[in-house]
């Protein structure tokens, strides 16, 4: 048996959102709201009107009405995402972001560690090359003295 529609209704002062939900949470997911705003008293349980009769015939569909901005003026709206989908998505993409900053600080890391090898080879190099050289210039300097 499907569950019992009631028709829950509340305004945030310059539009009043009415929907046709089984249960005050629904009706909360509906609009989009994480706060109950049954417990403040800002959302009640709608009992006549227009906005009421519209929402029964779009169940799960949230009705918006003008009260001070585009007054009288009804439109339906689709129900605002869930926030555990986006709270996901979000802790997706920081994963993804860690992974990313981890991945790049290992290939800094690996980039690193070559350069301190070049830099060592370097240093080989120019002394080996001093020691030839100062070998050579010895050498010239016997030359030029035989001369």
């Amino acid at each position: 048996m499907a569950a019992r529609l009631k028709v829950f209704t509340w305004s945030d002062g310059f539009h009043a959102f009415t929907v046709a939900a089984s249960s005050r949470p629904r009706a909360l997911k509906a609009w989009g709201i994480d706060q109950d705003l049954f417990k403040t008293g800002l959302a009640h349980e709608a009992d006549e009107g227009a906005d009421r009769d519209a929402a029964l015939a779009s169940p799960g569909v949230v009705i918006s009405r003008g009260l001070s901005v585009d007054v009288g003026k009804a439109e339906k709206r689709k129900p605002k995402p869930s926030n555990a989908r986006a709270k996901v998505k979000l802790e997706a993409l920081e994963a993804e972001l860690d992974t990313l900053d981890a991945d790049q600080a290992e290939a800094i890391k690996a980039l690193d560690d070559r350069q301190a090898e070049l830099d060592a080879e370097r240093k080989q190099l120019e002394a080996d090359q001093d020691k030839a050289r100062r070998a050579l210039l010895a050498k010239v300097k016997t030359a030029r003295a035989a001369v």
